[in-house]
């Protein structure tokens, strides 16, 4: 029997044999080492601290001082992706209660929300007056960095301008002006977020992955290529999930783009992520960010965790756990440390992971190695082996037996 040891990492991912691969469900792919990072006390402000060649735009206001405690490149412009759909979603209720909707269009909006469901945006957006949607909600709520999407791509709702200070602005809105049948409604399909969105991709990044509940969050990501959870089959599919910025051009554009939103950066891969956190939703959190071309979801993934880990929230409690880089695709987490219990979802390739405990069960073994370790899992609910987890030896030090 070998155990593995430092070495292992480089040359695992040249000798892993079909035969594993088919029992985990798992294709190797190049090791990206990550280092482990424990809880620590945490001074009372925190400054951002944005990875390296990522491109950043972070607000925190909270609202019990009615402060900020985070800003950073506040007014800059991003593509929404999917946070534009909180826009399309309160201009379908403007004036308007939820009692008073379709039962499709219930049913529409709360899965555009709680899966971002591209296909229910696309619809609203079409139906409502496309690049109109945002004209009539930048004069409503006072924002001052939105634009529809560039004269260019007039259909596509994901390409609308947006910042994180307008954010904030938004779920201002939500909270303190919007009627209480509005707000309950969008924010309690904010809190019911699916971590596998309906484009298969894995949606509890930033905010979702750095703090406990109570939290309600809207992400937005574009320009991946796959993003764990499930594989999309058809190619349709494929297509969304290659860039979230989907629905089909209208071809209509009633006003003139704004000054300065065809400048926004259409081409780089985009990760957002925004919504309330802590009890009586005290703080609204809005984190954009870009990333170097051909940058994998999982390290994106990783990246915008560690940027909203670092921030000062307020209200906040923060989950117990090590984070642990993992390496390989298509890794899954089941429901017992067993190759043949249930599988929960797969990873996205390359990510960092909480892991809570570790536990010996199942034997998993790949010709030199073996390792009968698993880890718990807590955001999951489930185990992963201890083999994709970026650390020299079989039992991670430091990580408690569960």
């Amino acid at each position: 029997m070998i155990t593995l040891s430092s070495a292992r990492g480089a040359a695992r991912a040249g000798v892993l044999t079909a035969a594993f691969a088919a029992l985990l469900c798992t294709t190797a792919t190049t090791v990206s080492v990550a280092s482990t990072e424990s809880p620590s006390p945490r001074p009372a402000a925190v400054q951002a601290d944005v990875p390296a060649g990522v491109t950043a735009g972070v607000a925190v206001f909270d609202r019990q001082t009615g402060t900020f405690t985070e800003q950073l490149n506040t007014s800059a412009q991003f593509r929404s992706a999917s946070v534009v759909k909180l826009l399309i979603a309160l201009d379908v209720l403007w004036n308007r209660s939820p009692d008073a909707l379709t039962a499709t269009d219930r049913a529409r909006i709360d899965t555009m929300l709680r899966g971002s469901d591209d296909t229910a945006a696309s619809t609203f957006w079409s139906n409502n007056g496309s690049g109109a949607i945002i004209d009539r909600m930048v004069t409503r709520l006072g924002l001052t960095d939105t634009a529809r999407p560039p004269s260019t791509h007039p259909g596509f709702w994901g390409y609308t301008a947006l910042s994180a200070r307008d954010t904030v602005k938004i779920y201002r809105h939500l909270l303190d002006s919007a009627p209480a049948a509005t707000r309950d409604y969008l924010l309690g399909n904010l809190r019911q977020s699916t971590r596998c969105a309906t484009d298969g991709y894995d949606q509890h990044f930033g905010i979702a992955g750095s703090f406990n509940r109570p939290w309600a969050v809207k992400q937005g990501w574009s320009g991946f290529s796959s993003g764990g959870c499930t594989a999309p089959t058809s190619a349709a599919a494929k297509a969304a999930a290659a860039d979230e910025a989907a629905g089909e051009p209208t071809g209509t554009s009633a006003a003139p783009t704004p000054a300065g939103a065809d400048a926004v950066d259409l081409s780089r891969p985009a990760l957002h992520s925004t919504g309330v956190v802590g009890a009586g939703d005290r703080s609204i959190v809005a984190v954009f960010t870009l990333h170097a071309g051909g940058t994998s979801y999982g390290k994106a993934y990783t990246d915008i965790g560690r940027l909203t880990r670092s921030l000062n929230v307020p209200g906040a409690s923060r989950p117990a756990g090590t984070w642990i880089g993992t390496w390989g695709s298509g890794v899954r987490v089941r429901t017992q440390a067993t190759t043949d219990s249930g599988a929960i979802t797969t990873l996205p390739a390359g990510v960092e992971v909480l892991v809570g405990c570790q536990k010996r069960g199942q034997q998993v073994s790949q010709p030199p190695y073996v390792n009968d370790w698993w880890a718990q899992l807590p955001q999951y609910g489930g185990y992963m082996t201890n083999i994709y987890l970026s650390v020299p030896d079989n039992q991670v030090p430091g990580v408690p037996v569960c």
